[in-house]
């Protein structure tokens, strides 16, 4: 009996180190955005373009397409400011970078900013309105703000018990995500300045995403559960990652998004794992392993960012390569 054990154990143990471990496809492409890493970076909706926040050059606009550099975007001449957020407009028509403090709005056809604010107090995260009109920010004063970024002025504040660490606007403005450093993800009725559901996790929030179509929406805690549940009723529907399997096995995830026709997720891991996922039966479909710098080394290199292409998909990793997956 004993012997018997030794060998089940042994090879349940092999199998879920293989699987756990460099199991992922490698991109088809990477290209190099950012020489020394990255503080923050952000796909646009389509892909078109990325925001990249790095750690030598300050802020720049990438287009996908060609992999070409096509603006600079610093808070102050002459300096290279630490660019911590950034975000798209769900029409991929203005951007916004953000230092701890400061916010500044770009029109994407011209490249020129369009708004310069300062921030009620330290960004963590934030998204834009249709159009630019309005960012959404995650605070470390433990709210999230609905800030006219045109005209200046908070809208409406959404109080939380804790700093609040991730975001997401729904495309039409109406709905907002958040995650708290209190173990929450809030659903809110953006003009009503409403909680419509609470879903409770078992540590920090790292990660929230709502669906195009406003019925799914994806929270992840770090190295905890990730869950896709409804923004109608508040159920969970999938549990993606679990830190109750039989060796504790615990993710963070870093990044997520739902596809345009809400029928599949990515999700990226702060250990470099690409994840898409069936949002109907909750299964893992395919992953990824995004590109390192030095594969032998000890650094893990967390996915930022991730978008749906056209027959491809992307991420953007923390050490500032683009990596195009299919």
């Amino acid at each position: 009996m004993r012997t018997t054990f030794q060998v089940v154990g042994s090879s349940l143990l092999t199998t879920l180190l293989l699987t756990g471990c460099g199991a992922g496809d490698a991109p088809d492409k990477h290209v190099d955005y950012a020489v020394q890493g990255a503080y923050s970076a952000t796909l646009s909706p389509t892909a078109k373009y990325a925001a990249i926040g790095s750690f030598n050059h300050g802020g720049s606009l990438w287009t996908t397409q060609q992999h070409e550099r096509l603006y600079n975007w610093n808070h102050k001449a002459g300096d290279f400011s630490i660019i911590a957020a950034t975000a798209f407009s769900p029409d991929e028509l203005y951007a916004a970078t953000a230092n701890q403090q400061d916010l500044v709005l770009w029109n994407l056809q011209n490249g020129q900013p369009e708004g310069f604010w300062s921030s009620p107090a330290e960004i963590l995260d934030m998204d834009l309105s249709p159009n630019g009109d309005y960012a959404f920010l995650g605070l470390a004063d433990h709210t999230a703000v609905y800030f006219d970024v045109k005209n200046g002025g908070v809208m409406h504040t959404f109080r939380h018990e804790a700093r609040v660490k991730a975001v997401d606007l729904s495309d039409d403005a109406l709905l907002a995500l958040t995650g708290s450093d209190a173990y929450n993800a809030k659903l809110w009725d953006v003009q009503g300045n409403k909680v419509l559901h609470t879903i409770k996790l078992g540590n920090i929030v790292d990660t929230v995403a709502l669906s195009p179509n406003k019925q799914l929406a994806f929270s992840s805690g770090s190295l905890d559960r990730a869950v896709i549940w409804s923004t109608q009723d508040g159920a969970i529907l999938h549990t993606l990652s679990d830190n109750r399997d039989l060796f504790g096995k615990r993710l963070s995830f870093l990044s997520a998004r739902f596809s345009p026709d809400n029928s599949q997720l990515l999700t990226g891991t702060a250990s470099g794992a690409v994840q898409l996922w069936d949002t109907s039966s909750g299964d893992m479909l395919r992953s990824w392993e995004i590109h390192k710098r030095d594969p032998y080394g000890p650094t893990s290199t967390g996915v930022y960012t991730l978008a749906f292409g056209e027959g491809k998909y992307y991420a953007i990793g923390s050490n500032g390569i683009i990596n195009e997956l299919k």
